[in-house]
């Protein structure tokens, strides 16, 4: 119990920590949607490192301390919330989709959103049928976040992607003219590329026609 509670000792160190000019900058990097702190990654996760590590010998994710930082005002805390879930991620089960789609369409951009995907990462390959028929159905959710993780839930998985799956997800948002959805399709074709650039090159000249220049770029990076 201690070591959940300990979560909650973070505020005080991390208010301690805080630097306006430093978070002056970061809002405006993040076109000053969100208040700042001031706290850079690096020290941002040495502050959290010990706590995240005792946290992690209770053997469940503590929802509680998501949702606290979560409802925090200050960015960094939303920050700490997926750091911290990717630290417990294995202790992520198919009943907590709900909690993770709320995640994603709350407080939304792409900062937070591309690091909520690893969780999604991680129930793939634990439950890939199941998953199969989740990320197809984000492929088309109202919420392009929730179609941007759809997107790239298979990054990285080199010769465990599903290539169809992909190609089913990427048909389901050609025509978006959404930048991060048009982003993320170059992005997802360029990894894949590393490891089948002839399906992904075959791909790009059958769908050309649709695909978004920026999509096609990006894709098309690693491709001879």
């Amino acid at each position: 119990m201690k070591a959940k509670n300990d979560l909650f000792t973070l505020e005080d160190a991390l208010i301690l920590a805080g630097d306006p000019p430093t978070a002056a900058q970061m809002a405006a990097y993040m076109r000053d949607q969100f208040e700042f702190l001031g706290i850079k990654t690096p020290k941002r996760r040495q502050l959290c490192r010990e706590i995240f590590a005792k946290a992690a010998t209770t053997g469940e994710i503590s929802w509680e301390f998501v949702t606290f930082c979560w409802q925090k005002p200050q960015r960094e805390f939303q920050y700490i919330a997926c750091d911290y879930l990717v630290k417990m991620k294995k202790y992520l089960t198919l009943a907590d989709l709900s909690k993770l789609q709320e995640l994603v369409e709350t407080k939304s951009w792409w900062d937070t959103v591309d690091t909520l995907v690893k969780l999604f990462t991680e129930l793939y390959l634990r439950y890939p049928t199941e998953m199969t028929q989740v990320l197809l159905s984000w492929s088309v959710a109202e919420n392009f976040w929730c179609r941007r993780i759809a997107l790239e839930a298979q990054l990285l998985l080199k010769e465990q992607t599903d290539p169809e799956l992909l190609a089913k997800i990427i048909q389901n948002n050609l025509g978006s003219t959404e930048f991060f959805i048009n982003k993320a399709i170059g992005w997802a074709l360029r990894d894949y590329s590393k490891t089948a650039p002839d399906w992904v090159k075959d791909f790009i000249t059958t769908h050309q026609a649709s695909l978004n220049p920026l999509s096609i770029r990006e894709g098309s990076k690693y491709l001879k």
